[in-house]
């Protein structure tokens, strides 16, 4: 073993954190950092270039493959969640424990904080010059701002359903009882999910249906130097990609386990009951076998 070798072993003993929950939230901080530089990035290039190096389909693209990427580098350790509206549905289910919600919540909200501020440094000589040839701030490009002919409540509606939709979509992709995804390519499918909702959702307000990816930017961009106007804008819109998701995340677990969660599960445990039944009476039938 080379000395190289033997120094980044030493390293990796040092730097290893035995606590499953705290890599947990530290992946899941990497992934979400992942999905909004990328995501941030693209809209950027479109923003501040006045459309020349982008458009609407590169932006929803950009978060597509953001996602997938960033299920790829955190999910064998977390999960991949990357929204904290995917990890509350997971939770209602049972399928994570209720601890792990507030510390992925975090984690995700800090990642989304450092990728808009890698975003903001890359970009921060022709965000200056955007602002001083327009005489407006950037805003749309690090989190979800309601267009002019949006309402308050047409938006929370809007936030609803793109959440909804979404959880019902990702309910699909991780039920080992309904056609479950080949083994690797679940991120793949997310960013397929991701990208259709941005496609068929984007036009009102962003389609943010992340708590996390909204408000991190939303924190940075504030501390920046933006002020408080990045959260009273349109009677305080940041409000509604924080708390819709949520309440559709809830519609999205009842929809899909209403109509195929929970019949595909029972049936699929009646027959494993059923076969185990068969095993036990062929198994009586051989031991009485003289």
């Amino acid at each position: 073993m080379g000395k190289q070798q033997v120094l980044l072993d030493k390293i990796a003993q040092t730097l290893h954190i035995r606590n499953k929950l705290v890599r947990q939230g530290l992946a899941e901080c990497l992934g979400t950092l992942i999905l909004v530089m990328f995501g941030c990035g693209a809209v950027a290039q479109v923003t501040l270039s006045e459309g020349s190096h982008g458009m609407f389909l590169t932006v929803n693209l950009a978060f597509g493959f953001a996602a997938t990427l960033g299920v790829l580098v955190c999910g064998q350790v977390s999960g991949g969640h990357l929204n904290p509206a995917v990890t509350f549905a997971l939770c209602i289910l049972g399928r994570s424990k209720w601890r792990k919600f507030p510390v992925y919540f975090l984690s995700q909200t800090i990642g989304a904080f450092f990728g808009a501020g890698i975003i903001f440094g890359m970009y921060y000589d022709a965000i200056q010059t955007y602002q001083q040839k327009s005489g407006k701030l950037p805003y749309g490009i690090f989190a979800t701002y309601p267009n002019d002919h949006l309402t308050t409540a047409n938006g929370f509606f809007d936030q609803f359903i793109g959440t909804a939709a979404l959880i019902v979509c990702i309910l699909a992709i991780v039920d080992p009882y309904n056609n479950p995804i080949p083994q690797g390519l679940e991120a793949f499918t997310v960013g397929f999910t991701i990208l259709v909702i941005g496609l068929s959702m984007g036009f009102n307000s962003g389609y943010a249906v992340n708590p996390a990816r909204d408000l991190g930017p939303r924190i940075f961009t504030s501390m920046a130097g933006w002020g408080s106007n990045v959260f009273t804008h349109k009677n305080y819109w940041f409000l509604v990609p924080i708390f819709a998701p949520f309440l559709g995340s809830i519609i999205g677990v009842i929809m899909y386990q209403l109509m195929v969660g929970w019949h595909t599960e029972v049936e699929a445990k009646s027959k494993k009951m059923e076969a185990e039944g068969m095993n036990v009476k062929l198994n009586d039938i051989d031991s009485s076998v003289p």
